[in-house]
């Protein structure tokens, strides 16, 4: 139990640094490291989702007190990616988690990729990004992340910032609603666990201690997210969180084949 949950402190505290300087991460590279550990997806999904709740509450304080949130962003952001994440959710639980998992070990291994190829494609000048598209982007990204245990911040940040949003208010503003919708997720698993519409949430309990050390690593780490991002180079750490994914990924499908 004590080395089970300093691994997992130790992966959520790095991980945290990371999304707080990049707005992604702490939920690919967690839930993967469960998947590792051989829960199903919805399990990891719930795990993660119960550790982010606290989390993602001191980074968006740390975010707000740095100003780098985008509020008008914010307002259109939220509601969406609060009805995309209860959506994924309830796809989530009506699957049989040994037919989902592959499709999320590769899913978790295309994101590591496109963390790469974010890390060395080549940096064009910052502008005000359209708006247009963000409640579509904001229902795809909370449906990912609740479905694939993570994918919020490489979808929604990576997707603003390729439009040519400015990446410190992207970030605040995408790590301050993940709350919201990582809260909403974990209200939806609950609600499905006690109306009988989960059957396979029986990892949770035997898996507490890589949770607990999830939320320990992470709080530790979250109120440093609003310091990082202004300080440290976001490409080499792109480029770590990505190898680190698509690691984890590949070792996951040799388990599989095994």
């Amino acid at each position: 139990m004590g080395s089970e949950f300093l691994i997992f402190a130790i992966v959520g505290f790095l991980a945290q640094i990371v999304d707080g300087a990049l707005g992604m991460a702490y939920g690919v590279v967690s839930t993967t490291m469960l998947l590792s550990f051989g829960l199903p997806p919805a399990t990891a999904s719930a795990s993660v989702h119960a550790a982010e709740m606290f989390t993602t509450a001191a980074s968006a304080s740390s975010h707000i007190s740095h100003r780098n949130v985008n509020w008008r962003l914010f307002w259109r952001l939220a509601p969406a990616g609060i009805a995309g994440g209860i959506l994924g959710t309830y796809v989530l639980t009506s699957i049989d988690g040994s037919v989902l998992r592959p499709f999320v070990t590769v899913y978790l291994g295309l994101l590591g990729a496109y963390i790469l190829f974010r890390a060395f494609r080549a940096r064009a000048p910052y502008r005000e990004h359209g708006t247009a598209y963000v409640a579509p982007l904001g229902v795809a990204g909370g449906f990912v992340d609740a479905a694939g245990g993570g994918g919020w911040g490489p979808i929604v940040t990576s997707s603003l910032i390729g439009s040519g949003g400015a990446p410190r208010f992207v970030v605040g503003t995408v790590n301050t609603v993940e709350f919201f919708v990582t809260t909403a997720v974990s209200v939806a698993f609950l609600t499905a666990l006690f109306t009988g519409h989960w059957q396979q949430a029986d990892g949770l309990y035997g898996h507490i201690w890589s949770v607990a050390g999830l939320v320990v690593g992470g709080v530790l780490a979250a109120p440093l997210a609003g310091f990082v991002v202004r300080i440290i180079p976001a490409r080499p750490l792109m480029i770590l969180v990505g190898g680190l994914v698509m690691s984890l990924a590949a070792y996951q499908t040799w388990q599989l084949l095994a």
